[in-house]
């Protein structure tokens, strides 16, 4: 079982692998600090963006344990990149995947994270058979939180000082969905 990268049209979007020709784009939501502020990374510059924008390109498909499918998001009839959203394969032995997904703050508001990540729950479970995916975000993200609910996907933790960001502990939920969930939602 695996899945390879491709562009996915949406209603409203197109979800393509990323290429180093993004670059701008990238750096433009992930160097500002109200987004960096919900990450595990800080606000980055641009060299730290090229590095994570490598990272991206590499992450074309999922085969094996620890793999990622990143996708830049477009709104359909533009070129520029307003996010990104994940697929990773957790266990492909136990068919488990989480997702993730993280957007310029100028989209908020509009549904394009909701429609994009819509279409990695249905990559794994319709496309790699995938039994359960989960999510993660801080606990101060309720817009995150928010979209895994319109999702279907159930809060299942809220873990208390799990993780150290910047020397701050940080709280984090967990959702997730099983695919008998996503069938009939």
């Amino acid at each position: 079982m695996s899945l390879t990268a491709r562009p996915i049209a949406t209603e409203r979007l197109l979800l393509r692998p990323f290429t180093m020709d993004d670059l701008d784009d990238v750096w433009a939501y992930q160097r500002l600090p109200q987004v960096a502020q919900y990450m595990l990374w800080a606000a980055r510059d641009r060299e730290e963006s090229r590095v994570s924008l490598e990272q991206m390109v590499s992450e074309n498909g999922l085969t094996d344990d620890g793999d990622y499918l990143t996708l830049a998001v477009s709104v359909t009839g533009t070129s520029t990149v307003i996010g990104h959203v994940e697929l990773g394969l957790v266990s492909l032995e136990n068919l488990q995947g989480e997702i993730g997904y993280v957007f310029h703050p100028d989209s908020h508001g509009k549904g394009f994270a909701t429609e994009a990540t819509r279409q990695m729950l249905r990559l794994g479970f319709e496309e790699m058979g995938l039994h359960r995916i989960t999510g993660r975000c801080s606990a101060q993200n309720t817009a995150s939180a928010k979209l895994m609910t319109r999702l279907g996907m159930r809060q299942e933790a809220h873990f208390v000082d799990c993780r150290r960001v910047d020397g701050e502990w940080r709280e984090e939920l967990v959702f997730a969905i099983l695919r008998r969930e996503w069938l009939t939602t």
